[in-house]
C-alpha cells in the first residue's frame, strides 16, 4: 500500500500541473504513471526529481537513451525496486530492447550479483592495476 495519496489531474496544484505537463510533452503521451502522481504530495520534490530525470534520462549524452534504460534496470534489481524494473523494462522494450538484449541484460545482472557477494565474503583487496589513485591518472 502507498505510503501518500496519488494526486489526480482534478486534485492538483498549478504547480504538480506543471510538471504533469511537462512530463507529458517530454514523453510524448498523456500518460502520468503512479510514480509520479504520488511524487506530487510534495510539489518541490516533484519538480527537482523529474527535473533531474529530464536532464539525466532525456537530454542527449554519452550514453544512448537504451543503454540507460538497462542500466536503470539493473539498478533498480539491485535496490530491489519492483515499480522501477517493470516500468523501465517497459521503457527499455518501447526503446528498441529485444528479448535477446533482455536475457543477456538479466545473465549479466545474475552473474554482477554473485560474484559481487563472492568478493564481498572473501573480501578480496583491490588490484592495484585497477586503483585510480591522482599519481596514476595521465594527463
Amino acid at each position: 500500500m502507498a505510503t501518500t495519496p496519488a494526486t489526480t489531474d482534478e486534485t492538483q496544484s498549478s504547480r504538480v500541473q506543471a510538471v504533469f505537463d511537462d512530463i507529458r510533452r517530454t514523453r510524448g503521451s498523456d500518460f502520468i504513471n503512479a510514480f509520479w502522481r504520488h511524487l506530487a504530495f510534495d510539489p518541490a520534490l516533484l519538480e527537482s526529481t523529474w527535473a533531474e530525470a529530464k536532464r539525466t534520462m532525456v537530454a542527449p549524452s554519452a550514453l544512448d537513451p537504451l543503454t540507460k534504460e538497462l542500466i536503470y534496470i539493473a539498478v533498480s534489481v539491485a535496490n530491489g525496486c519492483s515499480y522501477c524494473v517493470h516500468s523501465h523494462t517497459a521503457a527499455a522494450r518501447a526503446k528498441g530492447m529485444t528479448e535477446a538484449q533482455h536475457a543477456d541484460l538479466l545473465a549479466v545482472i545474475g552473474l554482477a550479483g554473485k560474484t559481487n557477494h563472492l568478493a564481498t565474503a572473501l573480501q578480496v583487496p583491490v588490484d592495484p592495476v585497477f586503483d585510480i589513485s591522482p599519481d596514476t591518472l595521465r594527463p
